[in-house]
């Protein structure tokens, strides 16, 4: 198998690729801010796994795809933060599931823990539709109607995470290399299986988009109460001196550090213990 699908993407002057053999490719991650590496394989033609890892606080990404492709992100562990062209963030976080269409990648990403990894599975449509009903003649999951139902538009649909997601991700990450490739075809069939199934109308997402100036306040906030670990500040203080409702203020920090103020004393960036309620 050959990358023959590559020639539709452009990742960017970031990134630098190198063919390590016939249908697989490792990309890394130029920032100033850290670095990172993606391994991508092919597993049919026009259907590839990409293991992602990020040890970084923000990038740029140049992304660009002149064909129609379907992406599904897992989060295996981390949080990584996409600032939207419509002025919204949108998160996902341990165990979480993103269906895209990469119509909205070339943009800036955080990382509000420094720190990503997990698993793309991605169709380049036109490739993926024929070699899919080669593989497994008969299967009834229609490609283009899945593109249809989970990308509407250029925004991504985010699942929260729940027990069939970490089925289906959490042994693809210990694969033995003599059975990758077939284990690989398996998962993705069962995948597209549990996608076509879902009822995404009655599915609420376990996380909201952000705006803009919600993000940019928090994340202030965040910064005054690490540069002064020696002050108290309540909830009511913080709520007033950045101008944002309480309830807003303390769902929009848990959103995008994945931990309310008072818990997130706890975590490795940030001091949080003079929080006071």
């Amino acid at each position: 198998m050959a990358l023959n699908d590559l020639k539709h993407i452009h990742l960017g002057d970031n990134i630098l690729s190198e063919k390590v053999s016939e249908g697989q490719l490792v990309s890394k991650l130029k920032s100033e801010s850290g670095k990172g590496q993606m391994a991508m394989r092919q597993i049919i033609d026009g259907v590839y796994i990409v293991f992602s890892d990020f040890n970084l606080e923000k990038c740029d990404s140049q992304l660009r795809v002149d064909t129609e492709v379907l992406c599904i992100d897992h989060c295996r562990e981390g949080r990584i933060e996409h600032a939207l062209p419509n002025g919204i963030y949108s998160y996902i976080s341990d165990g979480d599931l993103r269906v895209d269409n990469r119509k909205s990648h070339c943009s800036s990403f955080s990382m509000p823990l420094s720190h990503y990894s997990g698993i793309t599975i991605a169709f380049f449509l036109d490739t993926a539709e024929k070699s899919i009903a080669e593989a497994m003649p008969g299967f009834p999951v229609n490609l283009r109607k899945l593109y249809e139902k989970y990308c509407p538009d250029t925004d991504p649909f985010i699942l929260r995470a729940e027990s069939q997601i970490e089925h289906i991700f959490s042994e693809l990450y210990r694969v033995p290399a003599e059975i990758k490739d077939y284990y690989y075809r398996i998962k993705v069939f069962e995948l597209l299986l549990y996608l076509d199934a879902l009822n995404i109308e009655s599915f609420e997402q376990k996380r909201p988009y952000f705006y803009k100036s919600q993000v940019e306040k928090v994340k202030a906030i965040a910064q005054l109460i690490t540069k002064e670990p020696d002050s108290h500040y309540t909830l009511e203080e913080l709520s007033t001196r950045f101008n944002i409702p309480q309830t807003a203020m303390k769902l929009c920090f848990k959103g995008v550090f994945g931990s309310s103020i008072y818990s997130y004393d706890e975590a490795p960036m940030l001091n949080f213990a003079h929080v006071t309620g």
